[in-house]
């Protein structure tokens, strides 16, 4: 059975001017050829590892939306299922933490293909700023995940602007959290949690006092009741 979509309950927070994006060509095109890289550095990605240490209990049942070939979760942990969701199924197929995964252009199509309180933790790691239909992710987040179960959305200044709409690229790091915030918030969820925090780069950078990429997330619960 095809899980009920909220998309005709969501709650519009951003404008049709907030949408367009300066290539509005499909997305997949421009995710058709890997990219085996790391979008972040080091220091960012240590953070995001520690945040997942401290936030995802092991046993969780997870789903990494907007993932590629690295999930970033703790090596030490153990979470039995981890469902993984891309553009790119090379990428996807690489992701050694993925138990299995889909391919789904999510600013063409935004219902998951997921059941109702199904999973206990989504994670969106440098992907909301791709997304033109926020509000439906946000609503289809909360569908999906089981009471108490969290959704962490963790970026930092980089991305490919071509590809980024233009409330997140015209937008400041501070915009870019308080508008996921928004989102959330009119699709129901409670007031999240923000975070903004530089970070090292590992090395000798790092132990000189140089920066690395500022690490921001949004860490929502979805109400118990």
């Amino acid at each position: 059975m095809a899980p009920l979509s909220y998309t005709s309950m969501v709650v519009q927070v951003l404008t049709g001017a907030d949408r367009r994006k300066l290539d509005g060509s499909d997305d997949a095109l421009f995710y058709a050829a890997p990219r085996f890289v790391h979008h972040l550095d080091g220091g960012f990605r240590a953070r995001l590892t520690d945040l997942y240490r401290q936030r995802l209990p092991e046993g969780a049942q997870l789903l990494d939306l907007m993932t590629s070939w690295v999930s970033h979760l703790p090596e030490e942990i153990r979470y039995p299922n981890v469902i993984g969701h891309g553009l790119n199924a090379e990428e996807l197929q690489a992701n050694a933490r993925l138990n299995r995964f889909w391919v789904q252009n999510l600013n063409r199509d935004q219902t998951l293909p997921l059941e109702a309180a199904s999973v206990d933790g989504v994670l969106i790691t440098a992907g909301w700023q791709y997304l033109q239909q926020p509000e439906a992710i946000a609503a289809e987040v909360l569908r999906i995940l089981r009471p108490g179960g969290q959704l962490i959305v963790a970026f930092s200044n980089r991305m490919f602007s071509q590809k980024a709409p233009r409330v997140w690229l015209e937008g400041t790091d501070q915009d870019h959290l308080l508008m996921v915030s928004r989102v959330l918030v009119a699709q129901g969820w409670p007031q999240p949690e923000l975070l903004a925090e530089p970070t090292r780069p590992p090395g000798p950078m790092g132990w000189l006092g140089g920066q690395g990429d500022p690490f921001f997330a949004v860490i929502a619960a979805k109400p118990m009741a």
